[in-house]
């Protein structure tokens, strides 16, 4: 079982980076974890064409061969002018079906704020037509993430109760995406082994 997760603050260092980097050291169940900072990699904007992925300056190829081998994904993005990161969601358009399709990730959406609600609501209304991502139920919003998660509080009795909840929280996210990614792992392969005829023509959904 391997996960990959994708921060995708446009800001080196951010808090969403924090928040990844917590994530991957909590997550269990898995042989390999991987994590993108995707600001500090060499993605084109994407303009439909397969090319542009493939270009020499692009990382995608890189990135997209550990995409392929996931069994399952978390995506962090934070809540900029109420939407989620553009970086977030031209890897979400780059993602093919082919590689991503009925594997199970989870959304995060972070906040300096109260907010943080409309990234996964745009997310979850429109990212996965194509890429025939699962979004488990389950999603997180960490609001004033500069007060959590922070490395000065990692001994339990120094947790405010708002940190102790989010923690337990984004454990229980965790066990919930793996046990979807069990599950799916399982679906990928009676489907591939009883495709649906003519399936390549349903390729992208309605």
């Amino acid at each position: 079982m391997k996960l990959v997760i994708v921060s995708a603050s446009q800001r080196a260092g951010s808090q969403s980076t924090k928040v990844a980097k917590y994530i991957a050291e909590h997550a269990s169940g898995y042989e390999k974890i991987t994590h993108f900072e995707l600001c500090q990699y060499q993605l084109p904007l994407w303009d439909g064409e397969q090319s542009s992925k493939e270009a020499h300056s692009s990382d995608w190829l890189m990135i997209n061969e550990q995409i392929q081998s996931a069994d399952a994904l978390v995506a962090i993005t934070p809540e900029w002018s109420g939407v989620a990161s553009p970086l977030l969601k031209n890897f979400l358009m780059m993602c093919s079906g082919q590689d991503t399709a009925h594997k199970p990730i989870l959304l995060v959406s972070i906040s300096s704020g109260i907010s943080g609600a409309y990234p996964i609501a745009e997310l979850r209304m429109n990212a996965f037509k194509n890429n025939k991502l699962v979004a488990t139920p389950d999603h997180l919003i960490i609001r004033n993430v500069d007060e959590v998660l922070n490395d000065n509080g990692s001994q339990t009795d120094a947790l405010t109760r708002r940190d102790q909840q989010i923690r337990a929280r984004i454990g229980y996210s965790l066990h919930t995406l793996n046990g979807y990614a069990q599950a799916l792992q399982t679906l990928r392969a009676t489907l591939a082994d009883n495709p649906y005829k003519d399936e390549a023509q349903y390729a992208y959904g309605m």
